[in-house]
């Protein structure tokens, strides 16, 4: 006889099914995994026995095999134990033959029989609901499960022990419910704590409408960083298929707590020594790198030339295609990776090119050094860059400004909601450059597409051509200042793209730096 137990493995944010099959056979007590398992599946052995001893049973003396169907699947992490344990409890006639047809289980067993908390509750048990299946979890995650949208079928157990009394009628786990999501904008940085830099402050109002990259270049002190972190306070908050496309990702990555999903953009900030792994993924066993974490939202990249420039190369596939692609000998997955990227970077090693007095001996040479570490290809794909500098003490002195974030955001929104509605009448021209997510934000539009909505007027059509011949701009470059004319356009409130549309968009296109 064979007990089964259905559980998953995950190769990206796909979820693959795994059939957990369970052999008592005669022979020398043996306890075999077999079924391409990692270190961490063949260790659930030791887990497992530990947990029915702490219940009082004993593994039967016979020969015992475990086998994860389909074999050549890699599978990986710790949320096998509770699959194994609960088809060997099902050989053992512990469980009723038929209790965990219906359902998919994943949670990694302590010692003592408690279930601890995994990774990937929230795409398992959405791959559970499209199988008409319940999902078996840690209590802890339970709410997580819930957001899956079929909570009556959720089974949330804080131990092996209440599981088993569960499925025996002796003691019903109550139902999980879905905590609600928390709302967005909540203890981020206003705008009115900004002290002048109005030019960086539109140039942060145009990327938030349009969702444009963006670098800002400036000296030390001059509120690079404080302007990139009060971005977020200005983006419209996630929709509810939104929420759980980033969640999906947080998932898996095991951010998520108490099963609080949140309608927040993400904010990522790694530090310049961070690896190429993970910035964009990768590893031993191909987790989500800071790009895919980013996702719908926002990835700041501070110190730009300070990361290894062949980590930063490796950005611009995501940024052309939405697409984190990890290729390993082992394993092939891809991540969604559709975020905004904003940087900002000193103009020079000491950052002071523009202070005579205080610039070093080697200026303005060290800037073409400095400034070198940042491939053409990458900074073709910036849309918009600004110059931020240094805050006079006239402006510090000032009192805060009258605009707050709030004002911003209410602009901003009201531009995203004319791009989506643009967007949605688009049926199928609407896709992506990836073929997979709608079109919602004028940055991701491309091709034909974008041809028939920065239709330009005779006079900025010409003005676009001259300087796309004088200012030598790329294919690339050339579409991304229409992109950045069809959100200024929507800022404003038209629906025409005219010349003073492209004139602003070419004035935050540059290519070169140094002066």
């Amino acid at each position: 006889m064979v007990a089964r137990c259905r559980t998953v493995a995950f190769q990206g944010i796909d979820v693959m099914p795994v059939d957990v099959q369970v052999q008592l056979s005669n022979g020398l007590p043996a306890f075999a995994v077999v079924g391409l398992a990692d270190k961490a599946v063949g260790e659930s052995r030791e887990r497992v026995r530990g947990a029915l001893a702490a219940l009082g049973l004993a593994l039967p003396p016979k020969r015992i095999t475990v086998n994860l169907a389909p074999a050549d699947l890699p599978k990986e992490g710790s949320h096998y134990d509770l699959p194994i344990a609960l088809a060997l409890l099902s050989a053992m006639n512990v469980l009723p033959p038929d209790a965990l047809d219906s359902f998919v289980a994943l949670g990694e067993l302590g010692l003592d029989g408690a279930l601890g908390a995994v990774s990937g509750v929230l795409p398992a048990a959405i791959a559970a609901h499209g199988e008409d299946r319940g999902l078996i979890c840690p209590a802890s995650q339970g709410s997580e499960a819930a957001w899956a949208g079929d909570a009556e079928r959720v089974v949330a157990a804080p131990s092996l022990l209440a599981l088993i009394n569960h499925f025996r009628g002796s003691q019903v786990l109550p139902q999980p419910t879905a905590h609600s999501a928390e709302t967005a904008n909540q203890n981020i940085p206003d705008l009115r704590d900004i002290k002048g830099q109005e030019s960086a402050k539109r140039a942060l109002e145009i990327a938030a409408a349009g969702a444009h990259n963006l670098l800002f270049i400036g000296p030390p002190g001059a509120g690079k960083s404080m302007l990139a972190q009060r971005l977020p306070g200005i983006l419209p908050p996630l929709d509810a298929g939104e929420i759980l496309e980033v969640s999906m990702i947080a998932s898996l990555a095991g951010q998520i707590s108490e099963g609080r999903l949140t309608r927040q953009r993400p904010f990522r900030n790694p530090h310049h020594s961070a690896s190429m792994a993970a910035l964009i993924g990768g590893g031993l066993r191909a987790k989500p790198g800071e790009v895919s974490l980013a996702h719908l939202g926002v990835l700041f990249l501070d110190e730009l030339p300070e990361f290894n420039r062949q980590t930063l190369d490796a950005l611009r596939q995501p940024l052309e295609t939405g697409q984190a692609v990890v290729a390993r000998a082992n394993a092939h997955v891809s991540y969604p990776a559709r975020f905004q990227l904003v940087a900002a970077m000193n103009p020079c090693r000491c950052g002071h090119l523009d202070d005579p007095a205080l610039a070093c001996s080697r200026a303005p040479k060290c800037a073409g050094e400095y400034q070198a570490r940042l491939s053409g290809p990458l900074l073709d794909r910036i849309d918009l860059t600004l110059e931020v500098p240094a805050v006079s003490p006239a402006d510090l002195s000032a009192p805060p400004a009258a605009e707050d974030s709030a004002a911003v955001a209410a602009r901003v929104a009201m531009a995203r909601d004319v791009q989506r509605d643009r967007y949605a009448r688009t049926g199928s021209g609407g896709l992506s450059r990836d073929g997979r997510r709608v079109v919602r934000t004028n940055a991701e539009a491309d091709g034909e597409l974008l041809e028939r909505i920065a239709l330009l007027d005779a006079s900025g059509r010409d003005l676009l051509t001259q300087a796309a011949s004088a200012m030598h701009l790329t294919a690339r470059g050339y579409h991304r200042v229409l992109r950045v004319a069809r959100t200024l356009a929507d800022l404003e409130g038209v629906d025409a793209v005219r010349r003073p549309h492209v004139a602003e968009a070419l004035s935050y296109r540059r290519l070169a730096f140094v002066r």
